[in-house]
């Protein structure tokens, strides 16, 4: 009798040991990423600490995961911020530093983010704007299907330059037409002939691109999971939003007290600072309506403001039904979540209105990833040190388990996730083509854009820089090789003004400004400490190799 009952504990024990090997053996589950992009975002949402941008979504998603207060995109513009991220190489090393280079055409053969995830074994798609244009987006390599458009039960608008207000899109095609007539067919290419610079229209989300691609996104999510729910997915969704033209439903608009809305505060350039670092604000004046010279009165700039706060919550409203989505869908708990805008905005900062400027304002993003596995003290928490958007391939192949290809040029920021007050990287790296004598586009300006009613702009400009350049100004090196450099450390940001095309040469100009006691970047302080200029400038050779974190 006791023979048989240790016969039958062994037993037991073997089998259990079986067990637990089967579990072991079990192959864990990979992670999916929800992929969520934003156009022109500058961090105006409540977790960033906006006094008035209404983002219960965003707050959420930040509650329940990361945010990095110091993150960077690598050019403060669409094509080449966003072709940086999604190779995970930086602006010149895949030679696009304007909208009109396709990365592809550049790089044959470089492997992107997704393309990386598709080849080992993801479902890899998008809706909505992830590269820069549909043009750029890589279709053929990046993603392995398309989003599942069949599913849709609802029509994409149609309607001209997507206005839903009759006289909205009479004042589209009439402003096309007149700019086509006095400039010639290019004239849209070129940014002219724009409709109103915003909408406030009583329609369903859905009848705006972002509603509408969100929408796309959820039923693509529920189509992959109907027909392949074992294999991972990477979605991308792509919110056009805020971007110009500032176009949302009425009750994104009717959250807003107009009287709350406050402007900014700083609206001129930093004293001492260069002449070619700000442009005259040529995107938004492209618009219908927008004043073609000169300031904008307070009550417009309060109404645009308005504009692009609604476009925010707009925004916002989408995010959180994608997110539901993954919820209801119970995959949540298997996927990180990153979401990230591809670059700053000026509205009336330093007395401009866009992009596409070398300062704080135009090259700080909101960033904020949520991940299953991150430990309970770090979600709600905000991060201090240094990230790039460059930096979120490495990220997310860290992640998934998935080798790092050797072309990247960013730094993992998993270790952050755990210790998000780890000294990290010693800097953060941006740089814009000459503000002032570029197209909004980062192109060299076209003959065309001199004859329009910016020639006069551009002229003021050009005297500005003459009078402060001296001898150094010759008209081709200022228009079309003069690069700005911008590092950003955690106390200071140095912009480098050099002929791109001769790094050997010394700095043309270069700004400094003290994030200690300056954050809103008012004066250029280079000339009073040389010194901090030196160390900086040394500093900033070393690359961004030599400003990495060590591990």
């Amino acid at each position: 009798m006791r023979l048989l009952k240790i016969i039958f504990l062994l037993a037991i024990v073997v089998s259990c040991k079986s067990k637990t090997e089967q579990r072991v053996e079990e192959p864990k589950k990979k992670l999916n990423v929800l992929f969520l992009a934003i156009d022109d975002l500058r961090p105006e949402i409540g977790a960033y600490g906006s006094d008035i941008a209404i983002t219960p979504n965003m707050d959420k998603l930040a509650a329940n995961g990361l945010l990095f207060n110091r993150a960077y995109c690598q050019e403060p513009i669409c094509s080449p911020s966003r072709a940086s991220l999604m190779t995970g190489a930086r602006p010149e090393t895949i030679n696009v530093i304007e909208n009109f280079t396709y990365f592809r055409d550049a790089n044959p053969d470089i492997l992107t983010l997704p393309q990386h995830f598709r080849a080992n074994g993801y479902e890899t798609t998008s809706t909505g704007k992830i590269y820069h244009n549909t043009r750029f987006g890589d279709a053929e390599l990046s993603w392995s299907r398309e989003p599942a458009y069949d599913k849709m039960t609802v029509e994409k608008s149609k309607t001209p330059g997507g206005f839903a207000n009759p006289e909205s899109q009479e004042m589209f095609k009439k402003n096309q037409a007149d700019m086509i007539a006095k400039y010639g067919k290019d004239a849209p290419r070129n940014g002219l002939g724009k409709g109103p610079a915003y909408e406030n229209a009583d329609v369903p989300d859905t009848f705006y691109d972002d509603g509408y691609n969100a929408e796309l996104a959820i039923v693509t999510l529920k189509d992959m999971l109907e027909k392949n729910p074992d294999k991972p997915f990477f979605l991308g969704m792509g919110m056009k939003k805020p971007h110009l033209d500032w176009l949302a439903p009425k009750k994104y608009w009717d959250l807003y007290d107009p009287t709350k809305i406050k402007l900014a505060t700083q609206t001129e350039g930093p004293d001492g600072g260069a002449a070619m670092g700000l442009h005259p604000s040529f995107e938004l004046r492209a618009r219908y309506g927008i004043p073609k010279k000169g300031s904008i009165d307070d009550e417009m700039a309060r109404t645009l403001k308005h504009a692009y706060l609604a476009c925010v919550s707009y925004v916002d409203a989408q995010i959180g039904r994608m997110i539901d989505a993954l919820d209801e869908a119970g995959v949540r708990e298997n996927t990180v979540i990153i979401l990230w805008s591809d670059h700053g905005w000026h509205l009336g900062d330093m007395g401009i209105w866009g992009k596409a400027t070398n300062y704080e304002i135009a090259t700080r993003v909101p960033l904020i990833i949520s991940t299953p596995n991150m430990p309970n003290s770090t979600r709600g928490a905000k991060s201090d040190a240094l990230v790039e958007l460059v930096d979120m391939y490495p990220t997310l192949c860290e992640l998934a388990g998935l080798d790092k290809p050797s072309h990247l040029e960013g730094q993992s920021f998993v270790p952050l996730l755990s210790n998000p007050n780890k000294p990290w990287k010693k800097a953060a790296f941006s740089q814009f083509p000459n503000p002032a004598l570029r197209e909004w586009a980062a192109n060299p300006l076209s003959q065309g854009m001199r004859e329009t009613y910016f020639g006069p702009l551009i002229e003021i400009q050009e005297k500005r820089i003459k009078a402060q350049m001296g001898d150094k100004w010759n008209r081709d090196l200022f228009e079309n090789n003069v690069m700005g450099y911008a590092m950003r450390t955690a106390k200071y940001r140095i912009i480098i003004w050099k002929d791109y095309k001769k790094p050997e040469n010394e700095p043309l100009f270069v700004e400094l400004y003290d994030h200690i006691n300056d954050p809103k970047e008012t004066k250029n302080i280079a000339d009073k400490n040389p010194e901090v200029v030196k160390a900086l400038i040394a500093q900033f050779n070393k690359g961004w190799k030599g400003n990495l974190a060590k591990q």
